[in-house]
Protein backbone atom coordinates (compact mmCIF):
# COMPACT_ATOMS: atom_id res chain seq x y z
CA UNK A 1 0.00 0.00 0.00
CA UNK A 2 1.46 3.52 -0.68
CA UNK A 3 1.82 6.50 1.73
CA UNK A 4 -1.29 8.45 -0.51
CA UNK A 5 -3.53 6.01 -0.39
CA UNK A 6 -3.34 5.44 3.50
CA UNK A 7 -3.77 9.09 4.38
CA UNK A 8 -6.90 8.90 2.20
CA UNK A 9 -8.07 6.36 4.65
CA UNK A 10 -7.40 8.07 7.90
CA UNK A 11 -8.91 11.61 6.79
CA UNK A 12 -12.13 9.27 5.62
CA UNK A 13 -13.14 6.66 7.67
CA UNK A 14 -16.65 5.61 6.08
CA UNK A 15 -14.31 5.45 2.99
CA UNK A 16 -11.85 3.25 5.11
CA UNK A 17 -14.63 1.09 5.98
CA UNK A 18 -16.18 0.09 2.78
CA UNK A 19 -12.67 -0.13 1.27
CA UNK A 20 -11.56 -2.86 4.41
CA UNK A 21 -14.87 -5.23 2.69
CA UNK A 22 -14.25 -4.68 -0.94
CA UNK A 23 -10.43 -5.19 -0.96
CA UNK A 24 -11.22 -8.47 1.53
CA UNK A 25 -13.19 -10.36 -1.57
CA UNK A 26 -10.07 -9.89 -3.81
CA UNK A 27 -7.79 -10.88 -1.47
CA UNK A 28 -9.87 -13.73 -0.07
CA UNK A 29 -8.82 -15.84 -3.35
CA UNK A 30 -5.00 -14.51 -2.89
CA UNK A 31 -4.97 -15.70 1.07
CA UNK A 32 -6.35 -19.20 0.68
CA UNK A 33 -5.03 -20.12 4.70
CA UNK A 34 -8.13 -17.55 5.59
CA UNK A 35 -11.26 -19.41 5.81
CA UNK A 36 -14.19 -19.18 8.34
CA UNK A 37 -14.79 -20.66 10.87
CA UNK A 38 -17.10 -22.96 9.96
CA UNK A 39 -16.81 -23.92 6.15
CA UNK A 40 -20.13 -25.20 5.40
CA UNK A 41 -21.74 -21.96 6.81
CA UNK A 42 -22.64 -19.52 3.88
CA UNK A 43 -24.58 -16.80 6.33
CA UNK A 44 -24.04 -13.29 5.12
CA UNK A 45 -22.80 -12.93 8.86
CA UNK A 46 -20.23 -14.81 8.52
CA UNK A 47 -18.83 -13.58 5.14
CA UNK A 48 -19.06 -10.22 6.36
CA UNK A 49 -16.95 -11.35 9.09
CA UNK A 50 -14.51 -13.47 7.53
CA UNK A 51 -14.27 -10.72 4.87
CA UNK A 52 -13.47 -7.98 7.21
CA UNK A 53 -10.53 -9.85 8.99
CA UNK A 54 -8.88 -11.04 5.30
CA UNK A 55 -9.30 -7.16 4.63
CA UNK A 56 -7.61 -6.23 8.11
CA UNK A 57 -4.86 -8.98 7.58
CA UNK A 58 -3.92 -7.77 3.64
CA UNK A 59 -4.19 -4.04 5.27
CA UNK A 60 -1.70 -5.00 8.51
CA UNK A 61 0.60 -7.06 5.77
CA UNK A 62 0.99 -3.89 3.56
CA UNK A 63 2.42 -1.95 6.77
CA UNK A 64 4.40 -4.85 7.53
CA UNK A 65 6.23 -4.60 4.38
CA UNK A 66 7.40 -0.97 5.04
CA UNK A 67 9.60 -2.13 8.13
CA UNK A 68 11.26 -5.33 6.33
CA UNK A 69 10.77 -8.51 3.67
CA UNK A 70 9.71 -11.61 6.37
CA UNK A 71 6.29 -12.56 5.23
CA UNK A 72 3.16 -11.62 7.86
CA UNK A 73 1.83 -15.15 7.62
CA UNK A 74 5.52 -15.58 10.04
CA UNK A 75 3.94 -14.35 13.46
CA UNK A 76 1.93 -12.17 12.09
CA UNK A 77 -2.01 -11.91 13.23
CA UNK A 78 -4.88 -9.21 14.35
CA UNK A 79 -6.46 -9.59 17.74
CA UNK A 80 -8.80 -7.83 19.29
CA UNK A 81 -10.94 -6.97 15.88
CA UNK A 82 -14.40 -5.65 16.58
CA UNK A 83 -16.95 -4.01 14.33
CA UNK A 84 -20.07 -2.59 15.86
CA UNK A 85 -23.01 -0.52 15.39
CA UNK A 86 -24.82 1.52 17.62
CA UNK A 87 -27.88 3.99 18.41
CA UNK A 88 -28.52 6.03 21.44
CA UNK A 89 -30.37 8.57 22.17
CA UNK A 90 -31.39 10.76 25.39
CA UNK A 91 -34.86 12.62 25.91
CA UNK A 92 -33.04 15.76 26.37
CA UNK A 93 -30.33 15.40 23.47
CA UNK A 94 -30.10 14.39 19.79
CA UNK A 95 -29.99 10.85 18.72
CA UNK A 96 -26.99 9.28 17.84
CA UNK A 97 -26.20 6.71 15.10
CA UNK A 98 -22.11 5.48 15.00
CA UNK A 99 -20.20 2.66 13.52
CA UNK A 100 -17.29 1.93 15.55
CA UNK A 101 -14.36 -0.82 15.07
CA UNK A 102 -10.97 -1.58 16.60
CA UNK A 103 -8.14 -3.59 16.21
CA UNK A 104 -5.04 -4.67 17.54
CA UNK A 105 -1.72 -6.01 14.78
CA UNK A 106 1.22 -7.67 15.46
CA UNK A 107 3.83 -7.39 12.92
CA UNK A 108 6.65 -9.73 12.04
CA UNK A 109 9.03 -7.15 10.52
CA UNK A 110 8.41 -5.34 14.25
CA UNK A 111 10.09 -6.12 17.59
CA UNK A 112 8.04 -8.44 19.76
CA UNK A 113 6.79 -5.79 21.79
CA UNK A 114 5.90 -3.35 19.10
CA UNK A 115 2.29 -3.44 17.68
CA UNK A 116 0.19 -1.38 15.54
CA UNK A 117 -3.61 -0.16 17.18
CA UNK A 118 -6.06 1.20 14.66
CA UNK A 119 -9.97 2.46 15.76
CA UNK A 120 -12.61 4.31 14.88
CA UNK A 121 -14.16 5.56 18.26
CA UNK A 122 -14.93 8.64 20.95
CA UNK A 123 -11.76 10.43 20.46
CA UNK A 124 -11.53 11.68 23.98
CA UNK A 125 -12.07 8.49 25.66
CA UNK A 126 -9.20 6.99 23.86
CA UNK A 127 -6.59 9.80 24.16
CA UNK A 128 -7.33 9.65 28.07
CA UNK A 129 -7.41 5.98 28.21
CA UNK A 130 -11.19 5.84 29.47
CA UNK A 131 -12.31 2.56 30.45
CA UNK A 132 -14.93 1.38 28.12
CA UNK A 133 -17.76 0.86 31.55
CA UNK A 134 -18.04 5.00 30.49
CA UNK A 135 -18.22 4.75 26.90
CA UNK A 136 -22.29 4.29 26.87
CA UNK A 137 -22.73 7.18 29.63
CA UNK A 138 -20.53 9.46 27.56
CA UNK A 139 -22.62 8.81 24.19
CA UNK A 140 -25.51 9.57 25.60
CA UNK A 141 -24.04 12.71 28.26
CA UNK A 142 -22.62 14.53 25.57
CA UNK A 143 -24.17 17.29 23.25
CA UNK A 144 -22.21 16.53 20.19
CA UNK A 145 -20.67 13.10 20.26
CA UNK A 146 -20.85 12.65 16.36
CA UNK A 147 -18.59 15.16 16.24
CA UNK A 148 -16.12 13.79 18.89
CA UNK A 149 -15.63 10.20 16.98
CA UNK A 150 -12.22 9.90 14.99
CA UNK A 151 -10.08 7.21 13.36
CA UNK A 152 -7.13 6.89 15.25
CA UNK A 153 -4.27 5.04 13.73
CA UNK A 154 -0.79 4.20 15.96
CA UNK A 155 2.09 2.42 17.16
CA UNK A 156 2.83 0.87 20.55
CA UNK A 157 5.97 -0.19 22.26
CA UNK A 158 5.96 -2.50 25.51
CA UNK A 159 8.79 -1.26 27.77
CA UNK A 160 7.94 -3.78 30.54
CA UNK A 161 4.99 -5.86 32.03
CA UNK A 162 2.67 -2.86 33.26
CA UNK A 163 3.79 0.15 30.62
CA UNK A 164 3.90 0.87 27.66
CA UNK A 165 4.16 4.14 25.13
CA UNK A 166 1.78 4.70 22.23
CA UNK A 167 2.46 7.26 19.64
CA UNK A 168 -0.13 7.66 16.32
CA UNK A 169 -2.57 10.20 15.04
CA UNK A 170 -6.15 11.61 14.53
CA UNK A 171 -7.71 11.50 11.47
CA UNK A 172 -4.20 11.12 9.92
CA UNK A 173 -3.66 15.05 10.81
CA UNK A 174 -3.39 15.13 14.54
CA UNK A 175 -0.20 13.48 16.69
CA UNK A 176 -0.83 12.20 19.94
CA UNK A 177 1.45 10.45 22.48
CA UNK A 178 0.63 8.44 25.09
CA UNK A 179 2.27 6.91 28.17
CA UNK A 180 0.07 4.22 30.08
CA UNK A 181 0.80 1.91 33.33
CA UNK A 182 -1.31 -0.80 34.67
CA UNK A 183 -0.76 -2.96 38.32
CA UNK A 184 -3.06 -5.16 39.39
CA UNK A 185 -3.38 -6.83 42.94
CA UNK A 186 -5.52 -9.62 44.05
CA UNK A 187 -5.26 -10.45 47.75
CA UNK A 188 -7.50 -13.24 47.26
CA UNK A 189 -9.11 -15.66 44.41
CA UNK A 190 -12.86 -13.28 44.91
CA UNK A 191 -11.01 -10.30 45.13
CA UNK A 192 -9.16 -8.00 42.78
CA UNK A 193 -7.96 -3.96 42.62
CA UNK A 194 -6.51 -2.33 39.48
CA UNK A 195 -5.04 1.31 39.04
CA UNK A 196 -3.74 2.86 36.17
CA UNK A 197 -2.21 6.06 34.96
CA UNK A 198 -2.21 6.86 31.61
CA UNK A 199 -0.30 10.66 30.69
CA UNK A 200 -0.93 11.69 27.32
CA UNK A 201 0.03 14.89 24.80
CA UNK A 202 -2.09 16.52 21.89
CA UNK A 203 -1.73 19.44 20.62
CA UNK A 204 -5.16 20.44 21.54
CA UNK A 205 -5.39 19.36 25.54
CA UNK A 206 -1.09 19.53 25.64
CA UNK A 207 -0.19 17.71 28.63
CA UNK A 208 -2.52 15.60 30.70
CA UNK A 209 -3.24 12.56 32.92
CA UNK A 210 -6.12 10.30 33.48
CA UNK A 211 -5.55 8.17 36.81
CA UNK A 212 -8.35 5.28 36.95
CA UNK A 213 -9.13 3.05 40.43
CA UNK A 214 -10.97 -0.19 40.66
CA UNK A 215 -12.17 -2.61 43.02
CA UNK A 216 -14.10 -6.15 41.81
CA UNK A 217 -15.49 -8.50 43.89
CA UNK A 218 -16.99 -11.53 42.88
CA UNK A 219 -19.45 -13.24 44.72
CA UNK A 220 -19.49 -16.58 42.51
CA UNK A 221 -18.60 -17.17 38.99
CA UNK A 222 -21.56 -15.77 37.44
CA UNK A 223 -22.28 -12.81 39.83
CA UNK A 224 -19.81 -10.10 40.16
CA UNK A 225 -19.80 -5.96 41.89
CA UNK A 226 -17.51 -3.25 40.75
CA UNK A 227 -16.43 0.26 41.48
CA UNK A 228 -14.55 2.59 39.14
CA UNK A 229 -13.08 5.83 39.09
CA UNK A 230 -11.49 7.77 36.82
CA UNK A 231 -10.37 11.37 37.15
CA UNK A 232 -8.94 13.82 34.02
CA UNK A 233 -6.64 16.62 34.10
CA UNK A 234 -5.07 18.56 31.19
CA UNK A 235 -3.41 22.03 30.62
CA UNK A 236 -6.06 23.31 28.68
CA UNK A 237 -8.46 22.63 31.31
CA UNK A 238 -6.57 21.82 34.76
CA UNK A 239 -10.47 21.68 36.41
CA UNK A 240 -10.05 17.93 37.39
CA UNK A 241 -13.49 15.68 35.98
CA UNK A 242 -14.47 12.58 38.26
CA UNK A 243 -16.81 9.58 36.54
CA UNK A 244 -17.71 7.29 38.68
CA UNK A 245 -19.52 3.98 38.25
CA UNK A 246 -20.85 1.11 40.84
CA UNK A 247 -22.69 -1.63 39.33
CA UNK A 248 -23.34 -5.25 40.14
CA UNK A 249 -23.03 -8.22 36.96
CA UNK A 250 -24.60 -11.29 36.60
CA UNK A 251 -23.48 -13.39 33.71
CA UNK A 252 -26.56 -15.89 32.42
CA UNK A 253 -23.32 -18.01 30.28
CA UNK A 254 -23.62 -18.66 26.36
CA UNK A 255 -22.37 -14.84 26.22
CA UNK A 256 -25.85 -13.34 28.30
CA UNK A 257 -25.22 -10.74 30.86
CA UNK A 258 -27.09 -8.21 32.66
CA UNK A 259 -25.93 -4.93 34.34
CA UNK A 260 -27.07 -2.51 36.59
CA UNK A 261 -24.85 0.34 36.80
CA UNK A 262 -24.75 3.66 39.13
CA UNK A 263 -22.76 6.27 36.84
CA UNK A 264 -22.57 9.55 37.86
CA UNK A 265 -19.84 12.72 37.39
CA UNK A 266 -18.74 15.69 38.74
CA UNK A 267 -15.95 18.77 38.00
CA UNK A 268 -14.06 21.06 40.46
CA UNK A 269 -15.30 24.20 40.40
CA UNK A 270 -18.52 26.26 41.62
CA UNK A 271 -21.82 24.48 41.67
CA UNK A 272 -23.09 21.39 42.42
CA UNK A 273 -21.34 18.25 43.18
CA UNK A 274 -22.61 16.12 40.40
CA UNK A 275 -22.72 17.24 37.41
CA UNK A 276 -25.04 14.15 36.19
CA UNK A 277 -26.19 11.10 37.59
CA UNK A 278 -27.73 8.09 36.90
CA UNK A 279 -29.26 4.30 36.79
CA UNK A 280 -27.89 2.48 33.75
CA UNK A 281 -28.99 -1.38 32.82
CA UNK A 282 -28.09 -2.86 30.26
CA UNK A 283 -28.88 -7.05 28.53
CA UNK A 284 -26.78 -8.58 25.73
CA UNK A 285 -26.98 -11.86 24.23
CA UNK A 286 -26.30 -13.49 21.04
CA UNK A 287 -27.67 -12.84 17.93
CA UNK A 288 -27.53 -14.99 14.57
CA UNK A 289 -25.66 -18.20 16.03
CA UNK A 290 -22.96 -16.30 17.92
CA UNK A 291 -21.81 -14.13 15.54
CA UNK A 292 -23.00 -11.44 16.34
CA UNK A 293 -23.80 -9.72 19.89
CA UNK A 294 -26.46 -7.59 20.66
CA UNK A 295 -27.08 -5.07 23.36
CA UNK A 296 -30.10 -3.01 24.50
CA UNK A 297 -29.41 -0.30 27.07
CA UNK A 298 -32.21 1.63 29.23
CA UNK A 299 -31.28 4.59 31.36
CA UNK A 300 -32.73 7.34 33.57
CA UNK A 301 -30.35 10.66 34.29
CA UNK A 302 -30.76 13.13 36.69
CA UNK A 303 -28.57 16.05 35.11
CA UNK A 304 -27.58 18.44 37.88
CA UNK A 305 -28.15 22.52 36.41
CA UNK A 306 -26.60 25.19 38.38
CA UNK A 307 -30.66 26.45 38.49
CA UNK A 308 -31.99 23.77 40.70
CA UNK A 309 -35.42 24.91 39.42
CA UNK A 310 -34.94 24.07 35.98
CA UNK A 311 -33.69 20.81 36.91
CA UNK A 312 -35.76 17.46 35.68
CA UNK A 313 -34.54 14.04 34.73
CA UNK A 314 -34.12 12.10 31.11
CA UNK A 315 -34.89 9.01 30.21
CA UNK A 316 -32.15 7.22 27.57
CA UNK A 317 -32.57 4.32 25.42
CA UNK A 318 -29.65 2.96 23.72
CA UNK A 319 -29.12 -0.36 21.12
CA UNK A 320 -26.41 -1.97 19.23
CA UNK A 321 -24.73 -4.51 17.25
CA UNK A 322 -20.88 -5.84 17.25
CA UNK A 323 -19.16 -8.75 15.47
CA UNK A 324 -16.05 -9.70 16.63
CA UNK A 325 -13.13 -10.77 14.13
Amino acid sequence: MQIPLLRLLLTCPAMAGMCLVAMASAQAQESPHIAPANQGDDSSVEAARTAVRSASEWLASGVDSWFGSKPFSEGGEVTDGQIGLYWYRRQDQAGDLSVQFNARFKLPNLEAKTYLFTGRDNWQGLITDQPAAFATKRRLSQTDASADRSLVVGIGRFVGETTDMRIGFKDGLTLFAQGRYRHQWRPTAEDEFEFSETVFLTTADRLGSSSMFSYQHKFSPALAARWLNVVTVSQVDPKAEWNGSLGIYRSFGLQRSLSLEILASSKQGPGPFLNDYGLQIRWEQPVDHNRLLGEVIVGRFWPQLEDASVRSSAWALGAGLKMNF
